[in-house]
Formats: C-alpha cells, sequence, structure tokens
C-alpha cells in the first residue's frame, strides 16, 4: 500500500445529496456495475441507485445493516433483527444464512457491519453494549473470536496487508486496532489505534463511531455518527481532518473514486432513527503538506 512522508489535508469538499428517505440508511457499497446500493434497518429493504436521484428495492431482510459486494456480484449484508449474515444473488435473491444465531460455539445478538479479506473470510462485529465481540468465519468453516468484551463494536476495516483490523468501539470513541498473525488469528492484545475528537455536549451519543473505510494510503476514515462528521486519520493514527457531512446522524461510508488528490465518497446516515435518513455523495479536494 501506497504510504506518504507528508499528510493530505483538505482545499475544499463538495455536497451532493443523491436521496432523501423516510428510513435512516446504512451500508453503502458500490457494485462495479456503476451502481450504488445502501440498506434502510427499520425500512427492511436494501437499496439499489442507477442513474438519477431514484432507486429501487434491490432485496429485503428484517433490518439489513452492514453489507459487502463479493468477486462475483453476491452480497453478503448484516440483518440485525434476524442475528444473522444473509448472501443474497447478484439480483437481489436470498441464497442462504452464512451466520444464523451461532458463530465460533457463541451466541451472536446483533450483527452490525462486516468486511472480506481478499481469500473470501469474513470478519463482522456484535454490537452490544460492553460485550460485543468481533467474529471470523474463515472461507475454510473455521470460525473464531477475535475480539470480546467491546463496548459495542461497530464499523470495521483491514489493512491493505491482513496484519491489522480496525475497530470502531462506539460507546468508547476510539478506533481499537487488533494484530492478526494469520487471518482470524490474532497475534496479540488489542490497542487503542486512535482517540477520536470528542461531542461539546459531553454527552456518550454526541460521539458513537460507526463505519470506517481506508484510503489508497493507508489513511483512515471514519463516519462519527454523533459529530455529524467524517473524520480523517492518518496512518498512524493521527487526526487529520474533519468533514461536515451535514447529517446530524453519519452511519458510513465507501469510497466511489480515489485519485492522488480527490477522494469521493458515498456516505449514509439521516436525521433521526428510525428516519428520516439520506444518501449523500461528498467530492474531498486535497493538497500535501510536505514536512
Amino acid at each position: 500500500m501506497l504510504r506518504r512522508s507528508y499528510p493530505l489535508i483538505p482545499m475544499h469538499y463538495s455536497i451532493k445529496k443523491i436521496l432523501d428517505l423516510p428510513f435512516y440508511t446504512e451500508g453503502p457499497v458500490a457494485d462495479g456495475d456503476g451502481n450504488f446500493l445502501f440498506t434502510t434497518l427499520t425500512g427492511g429493504f436494501i437499496g439499489k441507485i442507477g442513474d438519477g436521484r431514484t432507486y429501487s428495492v434491490w432485496a429485503q431482510a428484517a433490518c439489513p445493516n452492514g453489507q459487502v459486494v463479493l468477486k462475483d456480484g453476491s452480497h453478503l449484508v448484516c440483518d440485525s433483527k434476524e442475528a444473522s449474515i444473509k448472501r443474497f444473488d447478484k439480483s437481489g435473491n436470498f441464497i442462504e444464512n452464512k451466520v444464523q444465531g451461532i458463530c465460533a460455539g457463541t451466541k451472536v445478538y446483533c450483527p452490525n457491519d462486516l468486511i472480506t479479506d481478499t481469500a473470501g473470510n469474513i470478519y463482522f462485529t456484535d454490537s452490544v453494549r460492553e460485550t460485543g465481540k468481533v467474529f471470523f468465519q474463515g472461507s475454510d468453516g473455521i470460525e473464531t473470536v477475535v475480539a470480546e468484551n467491546m463496548d459495542y463494536p461497530n464499523g470495521l476495516v483491514l489493512s491493505g496487508d491482513g496484519k491489522q483490523l480496525f475497530v470502531a468501539e462506539s460507546y468508547q470513541n476510539w478506533i481499537m486496532m487488533v494484530p492478526l498473525a494469520a487471518p482470524g488469528i490474532v497475534s496479540g492484545k488489542p490497542e487503542v489505534f486512535a482517540r477520536l475528537p470528542a461531542h461539546f455536549s459531553g454527552e456518550i451519543t454526541g460521539n458513537l463511531p460507526d463505519g470506517l473505510a481506508l484510503d489508497q494510503e493507508g489513511n483512515l476514515w471514519a463516519a462519527h455518527y454523533g459529530m455529524s462528521a467524517v473524520q480523517v486519520l492518518s496512518p498512524e493514527g493521527n487526526f487529520l481532518f474533519s468533514i461536515d457531512t451535514t447529517l446530524p446522524l453519519t452511519s458510513n461510508l465507501c469510497f466511489v473514486q480515489e485519485n492522488e488528490l480527490t477522494r469521493t465518497i458515498l456516505v449514509t446516515g439521516g436525521y433521526g432513527e428510525p428516519g428520516p435518513g439520506a444518501v449523500l455523495m461528498i467530492t474531498v479536494y486535497l493538497q500535501s503538506l510536505k514536512r
């Protein structure tokens, strides 16, 4: 993964609202065919955005949350209400439950977000206060618990080499790093990678980091639910800059396009839960600061 010896800061950014919806949104992904998809939790459906500002119902689930697109075009979607991870084919037809209530011999309560590595292994968070966990399900069927006793683990992302798993621990307002010796195998004690800015009110719910993504240079972008923001951190965990999304509740993001000094992200969230919600496209124009 490319690394700079100097940080990036924004010159300016533009925000384009793609959709207004009656439901708070989550799980933004790009499918590689020019379409964007999002989930609606209590809306009970996964929406697909094609051309323009309209959407169609791509698939239905009890409470769809985080999702990923696999190499074959199928999707894995967390269903927080049914304690499951569902797999849908490229057309949105339900195939199977990859997880249903149990993983690694342990009860699963509320799958929230998930990622896959290059080998197709799955990591997902079980969002529970104080006793939350991060689970691993290997493509060979082996399952492990890679982190436990977390205070509402939420978004997660892997480093480019797969040796570090970053997890947003929402009610601690920080990003944890879990070192990995191999997929699903922890090599050391989880540690705090970065503490995020705190809301001026002092209320915990004014913070709550949510979805995470890494850009092409290893900078970590964190949707900061209660702060109406996306926080951007360097590969070393240093704060770089903040983006005001204009969404009072900012849930998640994914990269749509990355150039050397431009980042375009799809952002989900809303104005309240269970709604209303929105989907935004934010383009950030950057400049470099040489040391």
